[in-house]
C-alpha cells in the first residue's frame, strides 16, 4: 500500500512537468505567425551579422585567415613576381599586410547598414527566406545593402590604405616595376576597388556561414522566435 501510495504520489508531482514539455514542444513546432517569422528571421540575421562583422573586423580578422586574406590582383602578379626576384620581397608583403588591414577597417562600418536593411524587411521577404533554405536571408542581404556597402566601404578603404602608406607603398612599386626595360605594359591597378570587392565577398561569405549554421543547429537559436520559426523551417526540408 505504501509503494502504491508512493507511486501515485510521484505520477502527481511529474504530470505538471509532463504538461509543460508538451506545452513548449506545441509552441516550438505550431506555425509561426507572419510577425513572428519576421521577428525570428531579424533575430537570426542580428546575431549572423554580429557574429560576422566582429570575427572580420577584429585585429587580424583577414591577415590571419588565409582563407579570406587578400593578396595582391591577378594583373599584378607579374609586378609581384618580379620585385621579389629584385629582392624586395619585403615591402610586397608589407603591402599585402596593409591591405588587410584596411579591409579589418572597412568591414567595421557594415553593421548599421545591415541593421537598416533588417529593419526594412517585409513580413513577405521574411516568410519567403525563413522557407527558402541554405542562403536565403544572405542573398537577401547581398541586393538589399551591397551598394551601400560599397559606397561606404571605398573611402574607409581609401583612408586606411593612405593612413598606413599602402597607397605610397604601392605607388613606389609600381613606379620601379614601370620603371624596368623588360616592362613593356605598363601596370597601376585600381586596389581600392579590388580590397572592396574582395571584402565584401569575405563579409557576406561569413554572414552566410553563421546563417546556415542556425539553420542546421538548433542550439544556434539563442531566442524564442529564433526557435519556434527555424524548427517550422525544418519541418519544410525537402
Amino acid at each position: 500500500m505504501k509503494k502504491l501510495i508512493l507511486a501515485i504520489a510521484i505520477v502527481t508531482i511529474t504530470l505538471p512537468s509532463c504538461d509543460t514539455v508538451m506545452q513548449t514542444a506545441q509552441t516550438v513546432l505550431s506555425t509561426p505567425t507572419n510577425e513572428e517569422a519576421a521577428g525570428g528571421l531579424r533575430d537570426a540575421l542580428s546575431q549572423g551579422v554580429g557574429k560576422g562583422v566582429d570575427i572580420l573586423a577584429a585585429t587580424g580578422g583577414f591577415n590571419k585567415n588565409n582563407a579570406i586574406r587578400i593578396l595582391l590582383p591577378p594583373e599584378a602578379v607579374k609586378i609581384e613576381s618580379t620585385l621579389r626576384n629584385l629582392g624586395m620581397g619585403s615591402e610586397v608583403d608589407r603591402v599585402i599586410t596593409k591591405l588587410n588591414e584596411g579591409a579589418e577597417k572597412a568591414v567595421k562600418t557594415a553593421k548599421p547598414i545591415f541593421v537598416d536593411a533588417i529593419k526594412k524587411m517585409t513580413i513577405t521577404d521574411a516568410l519567403n527566406i525563413v522557407t527558402g533554405g541554405n542562403g536565403s536571408a544572405t542573398n537577401y542581404l547581398k541586393k538589399t545593402t551591397t551598394q551601400s556597402l560599397n559606397t561606404a566601404f571605398k573611402p574607409v578603404i581609401q583612408s586606411s590604405l593612405n593612413q598606413v602608406g599602402v597607397t605610397k607603398y604601392w605607388d613606389d612599386l609600381v613606379k620601379v616595376y614601370n620603371a624596368l626595360p623588360t616592362t613593356t605594359n605598363k601596370l597601376n591597378p585600381d586596389l581600392n576597388s579590388f580590397v572592396t570587392d574582395k571584402a565584401l565577398q569575405a563579409l557576406f561569405g561569413k554572414v552566410e556561414q553563421e546563417e546556415n549554421l542556425i539553420r542546421k543547429d538548433p542550439t544556434k537559436r539563442v531566442t524564442a522566435l529564433m526557435k519556434k520559426v527555424f524548427a517550422y523551417a525544418d519541418t519544410k526540408k525537402k
